[in-house]
């Protein structure tokens, strides 16, 4: 699995106009799935997103009980750019596979007492944020 996280001032995520989701003081999250992740890179990965110090002072999110998560499944982290103009998307997990672990990813945080606020999976989505720093970094497991 991989994650695209950046800190964020405030991030929210639209499907159609609806407002699916939002946070504020947190980490927008874009989630990416490969065929060969099951439940245990879900799992890896929350704890890296909940242990990353990425906050003044280094704390991380394990240390901000006011923090938030959205959490944006991102099938594109797993594009293929080497050859010509157009990417290739066989390295990302079809929705069947994909759609449980981030479920699950987002389970794992939330067990973690992280208020996690989601996106619609599969659907054609609007984003926004104010990136807080900036800081993004890509996590993979």
């Amino acid at each position: 699995m991989r994650a695209l996280v950046q800190r964020v001032e405030r991030a929210e995520v639209s499907v159609r106009d609806e407002l699916v989701g939002r946070i504020e003081d947190g980490l927008l999250v874009l989630v990416g799935v490969t065929h060969s992740d099951g439940p245990r890179e879900a799992e890896r990965l929350a704890e890296k997103v909940y242990r990353l110090r990425v906050f003044p002072d280094d704390t991380a999110l394990a240390d901000r009980p006011g923090s938030a998560v959205l959490a944006v499944s991102q099938f594109t982290l797993y594009a293929d750019t080497s050859k010509g103009r157009r990417p290739s998307w066989s390295a990302a997990a079809a929705g069947a596979q994909a759609e449980p672990l981030v479920r699950e990813f987002v389970a794992q945080l939330r067990a973690r007492s992280v208020a996690v606020a989601e996106g619609r999976f599969g659907a054609h989505m609007r984003v926004g944020l104010i990136n807080d720093g900036p800081v993004t970094l890509l996590l993979e497991v």
